[in-house]
């Protein structure tokens, strides 16, 4: 044979050679693809100019490994297939769900292929009054007849068991509030909302805490508010006084402790004795005399007057006070313990390297298992960090606890209303002492959109869809209940997740992330099941790119969705670009504004495009200049519809002169089940309390109220303001 011919053939052998691996790289790529949308990851997906994009490789296999689906190999990806396979179908003992969810009055479906067909079962009622037993068909799907009452009822049947989450076809809504207290269930409440940090109060050391919202509470009652709404209070990071964001939480199972009033803990004279102890006098003055609240400094002086609070009652004869500690320490159980040795092994080692701070995924190897031997060594040699730490959760609920009795005692009909952010840092407790609850290195975001071209990544760990199926929605369950622990109402921060979440691999740009699907129908029905437990409404922050049917599918579920008045636009109405009052949704909380938009005076002059301006924030389709011409014409518009609607009159004001108490008399007038004005608009305030895409230049979750919460709703313009507000709720 000729060098030519050895030549081709090893032509042909290298082109045979390169087919095969294409062929086998397009064989694994399809098998992937399929493991991927059978987890609930959409593969393909399309971006606000209509592009559509397949997701790579790389992203679904980090997505995979963090659902615990292996995908490496072609391998991996058969062996996981058959455990989603496994598990979907219940074929086995050991891959029965713990818990189903199902409405009343509603046939329940056990998963196919269970072992039960022609078995009889139990059911035991939570409410322990009634027992019902029956036997299942011997062919065709297992169904448990439908339940007339809502809670967690336990079916038995042949040596296994399974909780029956019965959901009540709605949630506990506002005119059920409103009934309880003995008020016109077709009554339209309104409410203000308020940021804690930025509530002034005597000697509170300038940050605000939950001894100034019980006060608040008690004063917009006075002015006819039913309900106060907060941002989120979640448990942040006592060792990082620089991470301050209320939605970037360490754990959402806990309490925010730097919002506890040190007064409230022994009383004043206990107080005043610990502030002499750390010598905090000239700071505690100084730092009320701040505009802005600078966190790190206000923190460190009250977890110091803490400490010293802490020490005084393990010391002092107050048996009482140590045995409602260890009470509620007891009752806290594994979730309130860990997060306490997280506090404590957390400051114990950033204390000594600062690069800790990032979290539990930096520490040493012997501390991110928190059932290690190192973990528990350490809580027994440092019992009394832990305690304390255990103590400030102690503190917290308790005085979360007064401040919502303080606002139901007022009159207010729902009370507080809490934030549920939608993740938790990735390095705090909650992934540190749940990981299998959660989707560790992936962050939440979103794709990109007119807003941010480059998509967004946040940060915050997800939720793991798997675990929540294996684990019978524990995870959301427990989350849900610290969120309604001790308030009249929840709003779920970015609700669109309930049906979906756009997540992206750790170290990769945010668009390179995908969507992963959410027991969306599951989700729901429980936080309608613990809504009526706990007779609190539920908001759901409905914002941004809403998948089609979804505010349907929420309103019919009692779930209200938000309406803000700038986004209620009709531009499709020649000279109506704004909606009329009696066009907003009835099934949606009505706003002037929230935290992340600029309020009514700040909106009027502009200054949010000043802001944008200095910080170039313009999307590539925009300009200062080009802003400016479309908010003098937006201005006219929403005066003119002002006027239409009877809530304002004469000439528009001028740039100077904003209309908030028109505004608010319009918003007001929506047939909203329940309207709620920021503080900030109520005040007249220019700044918003965050600017999105921004951290530290802009003052975000930091601008301090200009009187003590006492006095901070007096003033005929606040008064003329309120009033307009109820005016408009009053009116059909």
């Amino acid at each position: 044979m000729n060098d030519s011919s050895n030549s081709q053939d090893d032509n042909d052998l290298t082109r045979a050679t390169d087919e095969a691996r294409i062929a086998e790289d397009e064989a694994f790529g399809t098998a992937l693809r399929g493991l991927a949308e059978e987890a609930g990851i959409t593969t393909v997906w399309q971006d606000y100019r209509g592009v559509v994009h397949t997701v790579g490789g790389a992203t679904l296999k980090a997505l995979l490994t963090a659902l615990d689906l292996p995908a490496s190999t072609m391998g991996d990806v058969a062996a996981s297939r058959t455990r989603l396979a496994s598990e979907s179908q219940g074929n086995a003992s050991d891959v029965l769900p713990p818990l189903i969810t199902a409405a009343v009055h509603a046939p329940i479906a056990l998963p196919s292929g269970t072992r039960f067909a022609g078995c009889d079962y139990r059911i035991e009622f939570e409410d322990g009054g009634e027992v019902r037993e029956g036997r299942f068909a011997d062919d065709g799907p297992t169904i448990v007849d439908p339940i007339d009452r809502f809670g967690y009822h336990r079916l038995e049947c042949d040596g296994a068991t399974i909780t029956l989450a019965i959901a009540p076809t709605r949630c506990y809504g506002v005119e059920d509030a409103l009934s309880d207290v003995g008020r016109d269930r077709g009554e339209r409440p309104w409410g203000l909302a308020a940021q804690i940090y930025s509530l002034a109060q005597d000697r509170d050391g300038g940050l605000g805490h939950y001894g100034a919202l019980a006060a608040l509470a008690g004063h917009a009652a006075k002015h006819g508010a039913s309900a106060l709404a907060i941002s989120p209070v979640h448990a942040m990071f006592s060792a990082d006084l620089h991470r301050y964001s209320p939605y970037g939480p360490s754990s959402r199972l806990l309490a925010n402790i730097l919002h506890v009033d040190p007064r409230g803990v022994l009383g004043d004279e206990a107080f005043a004795d610990a502030l002499k102890a750390v010598d905090g006098e000239a700071t505690l003055k100084t730092l009320a005399e701040g505009t802005l609240v600078d966190w790190p400094a206000s923190s460190k002086l009250r977890l110091a007057l803490l400490r010293h609070l802490f020490d005084r009652l393990m010391t002092q004869d107050d048996a009482g006070g140590r045995a409602e500690l260890d009470a509620f320490r007891a009752a806290g159980g594994e979730v309130l313990e860990a997060h306490a040795r997280f506090e404590a092994i957390h400051a114990m080692l950033c204390a000594g390297d600062p690069s800790m701070l990032g979290g539990w995924r930096n520490w040493p190897l012997e501390f991110r298992d928190p059932h290690s031997a190192a973990v528990g060594a350490f809580a027994k040699e440092h019992r009394q960090d832990v305690a304390f730490h255990a103590f400030l959760q102690w503190q917290a609920s308790r005085q979360l606890d007064a401040a919502q009795r303080a606002a139901k005692a007022a009159g207010m009909a729902i009370g507080i209303v809490a934030d549920l952010a939608v993740g938790a840092d990735g390095g705090g407790s909650q992934t540190w002492s749940r990981p299998r609850d959660m989707l560790i290195g992936l962050s939440i975001g979103a794709p990109p959109d007119l807003l941010n071209a480059l998509g967004q990544s946040w940060g915050l760990a997800a939720f793991s869809p798997r675990a929540f199926r294996s684990g019978g929605f524990r995870p959301w369950i427990d989350m849900l209940r610290a969120a309604f622990s001790h308030a009249g109402g929840i709003r779920i921060d970015h609700v669109l997740g309930l049906t979906r979440m756009w997540l992206v691999p750790d170290g990769a740009d945010a668009i390179e992330g995908a969507y992963l699907r959410y027991p969306f129908d599951d989700l729901l029905r429980l936080v309608a099941l613990e809504s009526w437990r706990h007779r609190a409404v539920v908001i759901g922050e409905d914002l941004g790119t809403v998948p089609e049917g979804l505010p349907e599918r929420l309103s019919s579920a009692g779930l209200l969705g938000i309406r803000v008045l700038w986004f209620e636009r009709m531009w499709y109405v020649p000279g109506q670009p704004f909606r009329q009052p009696h066009e907003w949704s009835d099934g949606s909380l009505a706003v002037t504004t929230t935290h992340d938009l600029p309020t009514t005076a700040g909106w009027w002059s502009g200054r949010d495009i000043d802001w944008r301006a200095k910080l170039q924030l313009f999307g590539d389709h925009s300009s200062e200049e080009v802003e400016r011409i479309a908010r003098e014409a937006e201005r006219h518009m929403l005066w003119a519809s002002l006027c239409q609607a009877g809530a304002a009159h004469g000439d528009r004001p001028s740039i100077d002169h904003p209309p908030i108490t028109e505004a608010l008399r319009y918003v007001g007038a929506t047939p909203a089940p329940l309207a709620i004005s920021p503080v900030e608009d109520a005040l007249g305030f220019v700044e918003q309390p965050n600017l999105p895409g921004t951290i530290d230049t802009h003052p975000n979750w930091r601008m301090r109220m200009p009187k003590p919460v006492e006095r901070l709703l007096e003033g005929d313009e606040v008064a003329r303001r309120l009033a307009a507000f109820a005016e408009g709720r009053a009116r059909r």
